[in-house]
This record gives structure tokens, C-alpha cells and sequence, in this order.
């Protein structure tokens, strides 16, 4: 037995990962076959040529594509339950999912906000029923939304679905030219009525972006943050605040954040004390899944299993779940932890 067989057997949880970008290939040709949306290929193989972005307005391109196959409530249920299964095959137990409700209500479609939600809802439903796999929402503004008064409207979707799993706004999209002030509204009225702030920040653009996220959005998560590395005060805060950073390694390599996983900064993240989860972002985008983003980093970086497990608790400890829930999760996962490390690493094998 191995330590593979330990990550793959584990308890997990991931804190960022797009529902839009969870759709899986085999999914989307059926979804734009009987919508009869075109696009540039027509098979598995095909789609997986496609994935293999230049750079980050290439992916952006990809992105708005793949959400124009998205043209019904029931195609969003559908591809909720795929992404659900997906996680539960995985043993990922609970999940805290991102999606841009603007991006298809303001499509040709025009799907309206509630039956977005009420879609996202039976899926929850059946997903913790049938397949005990837990999962919240994040709706989050796209950086380009214009005008900007459409990131209000997004808030006040947000807040009105707090007891059907939303748990918190976001921002993502393209960072250049659309720093996090100019969303500060949006984030003032979300807080106010007690959801959490977790923007995307310091992918494409470096601590300002940072900075911006932390002072006017107030941010209770980074999504990925990696590049706080270029600020030393920055790192700085981050340490001393414990503000989770959700790194995703693949995510970054595809798009051009780094050059290469050897390359990655995560290895000097952990080594500066900053607080930090594993994600896989857009996995069938990425050609990837959270389970192979801890294979890959133990495999690249010589982690052993305390790392590994330290990584997963992060990622528990960092959710928007209550604190009693995530205690209970805590001693859960804990307990499994031994138990595997019994079965899967009996023959000593740790690293």
C-alpha cells in the first residue's frame, strides 16, 4: 500500500472550484447538441485539443463558450449533479462551489435568478441525500460586468438565497483593469447581511490586486493569492492574519501563473506560514480533480502524509460551514486520517 492510496481514500473538502468549469466534456457536447449551440469541435478529443489554453484571455474565451450551452434551468441541475457525483467519487464530503448567475441571466436565454437557484437546490438536495456529499454555494460578479451597478444586482441575489446554501459573494474574471475596488458596494451590502467575502485576487495581477481584496472587499478568503509572494509586507499580514490563500497548482501552470508545478510557489508559501488550501479551480479545464492536486504535489514536492493531512484539515478549518459543523468535521476527518494510515501505509511507506 502506498500513499496514493491513502490521498485517493481520504476525506476532503474543496473551497474553490467553478460549477461552470466542473463541466465535463462528454456533458458539454450533450448540452450543446440538443440546445444547438456550434462550437469549434464536435468530440471528447476534441474539446480536450481546445483546453489547451495560450493564455488567460484564451481561457476566458473558452469559459463564455462553454456557458452559452448552459441555456435551461434543468441543463444547470444536470450539470450540478455530474459536478456532485464527480466530488463524491472522490470522497471530497463537502464542497463550496462557485457560480456566475449574471452570465446566464443575462445570456439570449435569460435564465432567471430563482430558477438558477432552484435548480442548484434540487441537486443539493439529492447530493446530500443520495450521495452524502454537502455542498454551498458562491455566486460570484464577473470582473467585466458592466455596468457596474449589475455587481448590486448579483448581491442581492446573493443575499436573497441565504437559506437555500449561499454562503458568500464573489469576484473572478479578467484582474487586469478591473481592480477589487471597484466592487466595494456589492461587498458592503453582502457583509452587511452576513455573508462572506471570498474574491479571487493576485493571479493575473500581483498584491495590489492583493490588497485591494483584503482592505476594501475584506476578504475572508484569497482565491489563489499566490502572487503575495512579490509583496514582503504582504506575506507579512497574510501570515499574521491567517487569511486562507486557495491555491489551485494546476490552475496556475495552464494559465500561465507559473511555468511549471516544479516552479510553483506553494512549497514557499507553507514554508512562510501562510495559510493555505488545495483546490483544482476548473478540473476538466485543467485536466485535473482535487485528488490529483494532492497526487501531484506530494509527487512534486516530496510532501509526506502530516503535510498532506495538515492541507486537507486547512481546507475544513478555512470553509464557511459554523464552527460546530466544523469541529464535528474536524474529529471526523481525524478519525478516518488513522484509520487509513493503519491500512494504506502499513508497510511504512509515508513519502
Amino acid at each position: 500500500m502506498s500513499l496514493e492510496n491513502f490521498i485517493r481514500a481520504i476525506p476532503k473538502v474543496e473551497l474553490h472550484v467553478h460549477l461552470e468549469g466542473s463541466i465535463r466534456p462528454e456533458t458539454l457536447l450533450i448540452l450543446a447538441r440538443r440546445n444547438g449551440v456550434s462550437l469549434p469541435v464536435d468530440s471528447v478529443d476534441g474539446l480536450h485539443e481546445w483546453y489547451t489554453f495560450t493564455d488567460f484571455a484564451h481561457f476566458i474565451e473558452i469559459y463564455i463558450a462553454v456557458c452559452s450551452c448552459i441555456c435551461t434551468p434543468d441543463d444547470i441541475e444536470l450539470i450540478a449533479r455530474q459536478f456532485l457525483q464527480g466530488q463524491a467519487e472522490q470522497n471530497i464530503r463537502y464542497s463550496e462551489v462557485i457560480f456566475t448567475p449574471y452570465t446566464h441571466y443575462a445570456s439570449e436565454h435569460a435564465i432567471q435568478f430563482v430558477d438558477q437557484l432552484a435548480a442548484l437546490s434540487r441537486a443539493r438536495d439529492w447530493a446530500t441525500v443520495e450521495l452524502g456529499a454537502r455542498v454551498n454555494w458562491v455566486p460570484d460578479i464577473s470582473r467585466s460586468i458592466r455596468p457596474l451597478d449589475h455587481s448590486l444586482t448579483v448581491a442581492d441575489w446573493a443575499i436573497s438565497g441565504k437559506d437555500q446554501g449561499i454562503i458568500a459573494l464573489g469576484i473572478g474574471g479578467p484582474e487586469i483593469d478591473n481592480p477589487p475596488e471597484l466592487f466595494t458596494d456589492a461587498f458592503i451590502r453582502v457583509r452587511a447581511a452576513g455573508l462572506a467575502s471570498v474574491p479571487h485576487a493576485g493571479e493575473t495581477v500581483g498584491p495590489e490586486s492583493i490588497w485591494g481584496a483584503l482592505k476594501t472587499l475584506h476578504a475572508n478568503r484569497i482565491g489563489h493569492g499566490v502572487r503575495c509572494l512579490e509583496d514582503p509586507q504582504l506575506v507579512t499580514y497574510l501570515r499574521d492574519t491567517q487569511i486562507p490563500l486557495d491555491v489551485s497548482p494546476s490552475s496556475n501552470v495552464c494559465l500561465g501563473v507559473v511555468s511549471s508545478l516544479a516552479e510553483h510557489p506553494l512549497p514557499r508559501l507553507l514554508e512562510e506560514g501562510l495559510y493555505v488550501t488545495i483546490n483544482s479551480d476548473d478540473p476538466p479545464m485543467f485536466n485535473t480533480t482535487l485528488t490529483n492536486e494532492y497526487l501531484q504535489i506530494t509527487d512534486t514536492f516530496g510532501f509526506d502524509v502530516d503535510t498532506i493531512e495538515q492541507l486537507v484539515l486547512n481546507g475544513v478549518r478555512a470553509s464557511l460551514l459554523s464552527p460546530a459543523e466544523r469541529e464535528e468535521m474536524e474529529q471526523q476527518f481525524k478519525t478516518e486520517f488513522s484509520q487509513l494510515r493503519d491500512k494504506c501505509l502499513q508497510s511504512g511507506e509515508s513519502e
